[in-house]
């Protein structure tokens, strides 16, 4: 196979995720007007600051507002990840995707241009996000806007394998949107999206643990960090494994000669 069948296949794969996507409009506004109410909330009802800069001077405080939206950013791009592997399922079932397994291109290949058409998606919902928060007076530096799209891409790409992950170990449509809240709230909570580390390490030592481990939680310091042109160098080693286990285990899962699917096939 050539690189052109390859570009001609990833073309058609994310053609298809923008036209549902195009074609499920309340997707589009259901996954910006969920943080953004989170954000008006917490906005207007937590009248203080938290923590310390993470900019010059650090000896400042920033508002509870600013400190939240790259938590909301992140909350975006697992939703959107989540709801993109819900299409994979849904396509399971009517048959669709054995016209796209049967492909001559590996597996791998498959899997991972439909993560990165998710991708896509996902980064222009955040943007838009990002657009809309100037309202509340998020305003990060303007170089703050190009700096962070490397680690939304990150970012998006680890939350998108884990919804792979989870669409190959799913049988039936409706339960993925059980085990997807079971997944999605506990990893947002356990997390540094609403409250500062240090905070949580106060109040529970076990919790703070968690969250350490949690990879939610570098994938929403990373946005954190960059919009403000600063790297977490943890933080994206941490997303770069995860990605790399999580697609792994996902390609594993879509084998029908080793995975999930050729033991629920032989049920």
């Amino acid at each position: 196979m050539s690189p052109i069948h390859y570009l001609r296949c990833f073309g058609g794969i994310a053609n298809r995720e923008w036209l549902r996507f195009l074609n499920q409009r309340g997707r589009f506004f259901s996954a910006l007007v969920r943080p953004l109410v989170w954000l008006a909330i917490f906005a207007a009802g937590f009248h203080f600051v938290l923590g310390v800069s993470i900019i010059p001077p650090y000896e400042t405080y920033i508002p509870y507002s600013v400190y939240i939206a790259p938590g909301l950013i992140a909350m975006i791009l697992m939703f959107n990840g989540m709801l993109s592997s819900l299409s994979m399922v849904y396509d399971r079932e009517m048959g669709s995707m054995r016209v796209l397994m049967v492909s001559p291109l590996p597996r791998w290949f498959l899997l991972t241009a439909k993560l990165l058409a998710g991708v896509i998606v996902s980064i222009l919902q955040a943007c838009a996000f990002l657009a809309i928060a100037r309202i509340w007076e998020i305003e990060p530096p303007w170089y703050g806007y190009i700096a962070v799209l490397p680690a939304l891409v990150l970012a998006a790409l680890m939350l998108g394998a884990l919804g792979l992950l989870l669409s190959s170990a799913i049988r039936q449509l409706e339960n993925f949107a059980t085990v997807m809240n079971f997944v999605i709230f506990p990893m947002f909570f356990a997390s540094s999206a609403l409250y500062p580390l240090w905070h949580v390490k106060e109040a529970s030592l076990l919790l703070y643990e968690v969250c350490e481990a949690n990879p939610f939680t570098h994938a929403v310091e990373l946005i954190r960090f960059a919009l403000y042109a600063q790297l977490e160098p943890t933080s994206a080693i941490v997303l770069i494994a995860t990605t790399a286990i999580f697609l792994t285990l996902a390609v594993y899962g879509y084998d029908p000669a080793k995975g999930l699917m050729a033991r629920r096939a032989a049920e």
